[in-house]
């Protein structure tokens, strides 16, 4: 029987998620996260879960690099 679709993925299921972006975390980590607060949560059983779209949040760039932020000259051996 098909899973139905959810938000909320197992400590595994993240870490494979992650793993797939070259990201490596054991569920172990994640799970401290989870409890720790990090991250949203639910506990079923001996089961922890947490939400799919938060995790993939991990691995989106947090902001922009702009030319000015850039060190003066750094690339400048590369108009030769």
């Amino acid at each position: 029987m098909p899973r139905p679709p959810s938000d909320w993925i197992s400590l595994s299921e993240a870490a494979q998620l992650l793993a797939s972006s070259n990201v490596r975390f054991t569920p172990g980590t994640i799970g401290r996260w989870a409890r720790g607060g990090q991250l949203q949560s639910i506990k079923l059983g001996n089961r922890r879960f947490v939400r799919k779209a938060q995790v993939r949040s991990l691995l989106r760039p947090r902001g922009s690099l702009h030319d000015d932020d850039l060190q003066a000259g750094l690339f400048e051996d590369l108009d030769d």
